[in-house]
């Protein structure tokens, strides 16, 4: 029932009760203009045009934005209360053009990953040629140093100083690596400068008097032991077997850092020991326990051990350095074999337990050979680590071993039987385990699931084409029309 306008222009019931109310955005002569507009709206089919209905909500619309209060929530009503075709091309409009605005940065960062892909993949195919290289390195320039130091002993048996001499040559360690730096480093520094940044791995303090002969004495005495004992393992034994007898340091490495560093257990790599253990009694069973031949092996095991105790104190005392660290830390252990050891030779030939008749008779070309090889494989095996993956230096100090007995057979020089070649290979698997990642087991578990989820995936494929297949095949067999007889 209607009610007769009041003087002060609320002319019907809803009117007053809004206005007492407080209705947001009311104004005077709300429900009659209602009325008009509920009466004014017509019904269009979807997708037909409605001009005249989009002009009479404009229309009544037009008054409610006198502010932005009032406005906002009846212009959501709008937008919800509009023809659905006419809203969905707005909205449509709109996407397309934050689409638009969207497309040229997301191309950019297509664009910055596929060249990040490519850079990733440029470098690992050149760390892999590095590694390739730096394998038929490492595993020449050691099988040659045996080969030397074999032929050299038919004419000269001199151990001792064999080893010292070749010592001496780590002392260009460091001239070498500072001429790399200045034919590849943009800012040059000059050689003190270099030597004291290097020499950062004995301390903050850099290398005092004190420090030499604390730190460089123990790994001095290290080095010279290794060497000397794995030539003396060359007079007894063959090349191929002191080779394959010195890659049992890796077990002990392992074993070492286990008991001293607390390293991490693997059980794959306790395999891997026992199996370098089996290796060197099997070796000395291949000559029936003959003497020189226990003898041999027990040589070999010596200079496994101590090159093993060496990498472990490093570890320890020194830390990881990096290759100008290295360079520094290997020439001085050469200054220190020069001062301080180069009195055992002089002993050594005045008790004519080394003696020679003149320093003109020295077979200097071995000997410098020798040398030659030594310091190549010592700077490849530091210099590797910076180009290429380390895995791939010890891969190469494996191959020495195939290398040593290609030699021996062209030069005669041993017979191969079952029991030596099973030693040499087991020594040479229990060396591959030991190279085996701490996460290994769940590496291989990761691979074998993304196998079986390619192989699902693919099943799934092939019956999705196979049903695809038979539908098609269905339809075509339906749409065949048959003559009538």
């Amino acid at each position: 029932m209607d009610v007769k306008a009041t003087p002060n222009g609320v002319a019907t019931i809803e009117d007053r009760i809004l206005r007492i109310t407080g209705y947001y955005g009311y104004y005077p002569g709300y429900s009659s203009q209602k009325s008009t507009s509920r009466a004014s709206v017509t019904r269009c089919k979807p997708g037909a045009n409605c001009p005249s209905s989009h002009s009479a909500i404009s229309r009544q619309l037009s008054p409610l934005s006198v502010t932005e209060d009032s406005s906002a929530p009846i212009l959501e009503l709008q937008s919800r209360g509009a023809s659905g075709v006419c809203g969905h091309r707005v909205e449509r409009q709109n996407k397309s053009g934050e689409d638009g605005t969207q497309t040229h940065p997301e191309n950019s960062s297509q664009e910055n990953r596929v060249k990040a892909r490519c850079l990733s993949c440029t470098s690992m195919v050149l760390k892999a040629v590095w590694g390739l290289l730096i394998i038929l390195s490492v595993s020449s320039s050691w099988v040659g140093t045996t080969q030397i130091a074999k032929i050299t002993f038919k004419n000269f048996y001199c151990p001792f100083f064999m080893t010292w001499f070749s010592t001496n040559w780590n002392i260009m360690f460091f001239p070498v690596y500072y001429s790399g730096h200045l034919a590849t480093a943009q800012e040059k520094q000059s050689p003190m400068k270099k030597f004291r940044e290097c020499s950062r791995i004995f301390g903050e303090d850099g290398l005092t008097l004190k420090l030499f002969l604390k730190r460089t004495a123990p790994f001095s005495i290290l080095w010279t032991l290794t060497n000397y004992l794995y030539l003396l393992a060359l007079k007894k034994l063959t090349a191929t077997d002191v080779s394959a007898l010195f890659c049992c340091h890796k077990a002990f490495v392992f074993l070492l850092s286990w008991i001293v560093l607390k390293d991490r257990f693997m059980g794959v790599r306790i395999v891997a020991a026992i199996m370098a253990i089996t290796g060197i009694v099997m070796m000395a069973y291949a000559d029936n326990f003959h003497a020189d031949s226990i003898i041999g092996v027990a040589f070999a095991v010596g200079s496994a051990s101590t090159s093993a105790l060496y990498k472990v104190l490093f570890k320890m005392f020194l830390g990881s350095a990096n290759f100008g660290e290295a360079a520094h830390f290997v020439s001085t252990l050469g200054f220190f074999n020069l001062i301080f050891i180069s009195f055992t030779p002089v002993i050594l030939y005045f008790t004519k337990v080394e003696h020679w008749s003149s320093f003109a008779a020295l077979p200097w070309g071995c000997l410098c050979g020798m040398a030659g090889l030594w310091l190549v494989f010592n700077i490849l095996v530091n210099v590797g680590v910076v180009l290429t993956y380390p895995i791939l230096i010890s891969i190469g100090t494996l191959l020495s071993v195939p290398g040593n007995a290609a030699v021996d057979l062209l030069k005669q020089e041993v017979i191969f039987n079952v029991v030596r070649l099973a030693a040499t290979i087991v020594i040479c698997i229990g060396f591959l385990l030991m190279l085996l990642p701490e996460e290994w087991d769940e590496i291989t578990l990761r691979f074998i699931k993304s196998l079986k989820e390619k192989k699902s995936e693919e099943h799934v494929d092939d019956l999705t084409d196979s049903s695809a297949y038979l539908r098609s095949r269905s339809r075509v067999n339906g749409t065949v029309s048959l003559p009538l007889a």
